[in-house]
């Protein structure tokens, strides 16, 4: 299919599948007060486009929207094509609530009325 289209077309459907890509993830990386986008979460890691991705290392945070996910230690490890990849060094989910250091009666109330 790709030996009919012309190389401009081609060019403009790698940009709209990035912008599309882009639009519909809210996965973000926040180092100070920079923040950038990610692409995808992985097992050991996480991946930036190329042209947007520094040569991070160190702490960082992991957002989805405005929900944070975890704070990471991070290497920069390879660049595959346009893909930037990044390695965990230490990967900590953020809890949503506070920790329970105490067991939880199964018949507590949950909540008092007056």
């Amino acid at each position: 299919m790709d030996a009919f289209l012309s190389k401009e077309v081609l060019e403009g459907l790698e940009r709209a599948r990035k912008q599309a890509r882009r639009k519909k993830n809210r996965l973000r990386l926040h180092v100070g007060d920079e923040v950038f986008p990610l692409l995808r979460l992985t097992e050991d890691g996480f991946e930036m486009e190329g042209d947007a991705a520094p040569h991070l290392r160190g702490f960082v945070d992991i957002y989805d929207g405005a929900r944070h996910l975890a704070t990471c230690l991070i290497i920069h490890s390879e660049a595959e094509g346009e893909i930037m990849r990044y390695e965990y060094k230490r990967h900590t989910n953020v809890a949503d609530g506070p920790a329970k250091d105490f067991v939880v009666d199964e018949n507590a109330p949950v909540a008092l009325l007056r």
